[in-house]
């Protein structure tokens, strides 16, 4: 039986968890086995989701011919806006340099998550030495479905977010929702008849969620970490997700809220124009340069989202529809395959 090695192993909750585990469960239903421990051979290729400190073994197994695969999302680079203290600026910088280092050295395909990573990368440092090719993320879309249980509320719109974490200098996003949802609600309120609300899902310090409760008088809903198992039934008890990553590479919460019928909103930044096509959502201009996180049109963003809000059955479906033609999970596999083992 064939077999891969996927690097690193990953525990715990997030968007590379999410994707270990997906590709883990796609490449068995072709007959593939997994590993994640590089002296665990013999296998035929090795998937190295972004980085690696292992790379000496890397080495080895090169010259014994074992393919290497690459697969790269962005790069760090808020932390050299915004400051966020040494030990994370050092360790985004060097997260970058080992990243450089693989792709340039070691890998013998490149997978990018998306058309604007890859311009990203070459822009940067360049044309690869080896074949590279785009695998879009994918999901169950039995799982990710908008069938199912689900609390959309009938007294007040939900905005909803989903982030890993809103720490790190990515605090601006939150800043964003809020002023958004504050615009909505002030702004046109008489038109929509109710209250718009706003619910985040991922790591928030302490801190910043008490400082925001004393700055606001929005309806705040702290969802915390939440398990993937969880996510459909968030997605489907809302009315749209705000995408709040400004130049994602190929955001799974995007993905997700796709193909779980919620329409997407978002800056048109990064990748998401490749995602978020005619009624899946819509994307505005972010009004400024999101390289330095200039501030953003608000304003514009209020009156997509309000687009949307008021003409909810036409953007699920197509939501919905724009998930089953371009991220089953199926697809995605089928790229890795090709990648892997040049099936």
């Amino acid at each position: 039986m064939e077999r891969v090695c996927i690097l690193p192993r990953m525990s715990g909750i997030g968007g590379m968890v999410s994707f270990q585990g997906r590709i883990t469960t796609g490449l068995a239903q072709h007959g593939l086995q997994v590993c994640h421990d590089l002296a665990d051979i013999p296998y035929q290729a090795i998937l190295v989701v972004g980085g690696t400190r292992q790379l000496l073994g890397l080495w080895r197994l090169k010259r014994r011919g074992v393919r290497i695969v690459q697969r790269l999302d962005g790069m760090n680079w808020v932390h050299r806006i915004h400051k966020t203290g040494i030990r994370h600026y050092l360790r985004a910088e060097l997260g970058n340099r080992l990243l450089r280092y693989i792709r340039d050295n070691l890998a013998d395909r490149v997978v990018y998550q998306s058309e604007f990573a890859r311009r990203w990368w070459e822009r940067q440092y360049g044309v690869t030495r080896v074949p590279a090719l785009i695998v879009h993320n994918g999901v169950d879309l039995e799982e990710y479905t908008p069938q199912g249980p689900h609390q959309r509320p009938v007294d007040c719109y939900r905005i909803l977010m989903v982030e890993g974490s809103l720490m790190g200098g990515y605090e601006l996003g939150l800043e964003v929702a809020v002023g958004l949802v504050e615009h909505i609600n002030n702004a046109h309120s008489r038109y929509l008849g109710k209250p718009v609300e706003l619910m985040i899902v991922g790591r928030v310090a302490p801190a910043m969620r008490v400082a925001w409760e004393k700055r606001t008088n929005l309806s705040l809903r702290w969802e915390g970490i939440l398990p993937g198992t969880r996510i459909p039934e968030i997605d489907r008890s809302a009315h749209l997700l705000y995408s709040a990553d400004v130049n994602p590479a190929c955001p799974n919460s995007v993905i997700e809220a796709l193909a779980c019928g919620l329409p997407v909103l978002a800056f048109d930044t990064g990748a998401l124009s490749e995602l978020v096509t005619g009624d899946a959502g819509r994307l505005v201009s972010y009004g400024g340069d999101p390289w330095r996180l200039e501030r953003p049109d608000i304003e514009a963003l209020s009156q997509a989202a309000l687009e949307i809000l008021t003409q909810g059955d036409r953007f699920r479906q197509a939501a919905r529809q724009r998930a089953e033609g371009a991220f089953g999970l199926e697809r995605t596999v089928a790229g890795y395959l090709v990648a892997l083992l040049d099936k």
